[in-house]
């Protein structure tokens, strides 16, 4: 049986990671690997990972938890390290891709395992690429299109490698952990 403590201690978990994911993502923004990608292409896919656990482990209304206080925490330190037009792009991107993703990842959690954390995570990065690119660097001289075009290529392949620590934990879980939450709409 779950105990009470051990889920807001999942809760609280998820809470730090996401605000840790953010803030990190937020700074590896400003650093391009090539003309394609920055590094945080490769960071930020990890809260689609975190947000899914949570919604497949102890529901959708404790995975919004997470996200707004990761997204509480995230704006908050990344207004103090990164620039603020990085930061409200990235929070309006953020908490609108992270709903959706809870949202779709509901939809879909009774079908095979793998559909679920796949496709809302291909869907919302959708989202949160658009909004943060144009919102973060138009009327800017970089080249954010390109950027935009290269991260959403970064967060597909992420999302589909993402789906191995995802059934990987799942399964390392006791059991009575395992089976998803019901759908809850």
């Amino acid at each position: 049986m779950r105990s009470a403590t051990t889920e807001r201690t999942a809760l609280f978990s998820g809470m730090i990671a996401i605000g840790l994911v953010v803030l990190v993502s937020n700074i590896a923004v400003g650093y391009p690997i090539n003309d394609w990608l920055t590094w945080g292409a490769l960071s930020y896919p990890l809260a689609f990972l975190v947000t899914d656990l949570t919604n497949r482990i102890l529901g959708v209304t404790s995975a919004r938890r997470v996200v707004y206080v990761g997204f509480a925490v995230g704006v908050a330190l990344s207004l103090y390290f990164a620039d603020l037009r990085i930061a409200v792009a990235s929070g309006t991107a953020f908490l609108l891709a992270q709903l959706l993703d809870i949202w779709l990842f509901d939809k879909l959690r009774r079908q095979v395992w793998w559909k679920a954390p796949l496709v809302s995570s291909i869907l919302a990065s959708a989202l949160d690429t658009a909004i943060f690119f144009a919102a973060a660097f138009a009327f800017t001289d970089l080249p954010w299109v390109t950027w935009a075009i290269g991260d959403y290529g970064a967060k597909l392949a992420m999302a589909a490698l993402l789906l191995l620590p995802f059934r990987v934990f799942i399964a390392t879980l006791p059991a009575e952990w395992q089976r998803p939450r019901a759908a809850e709409s």
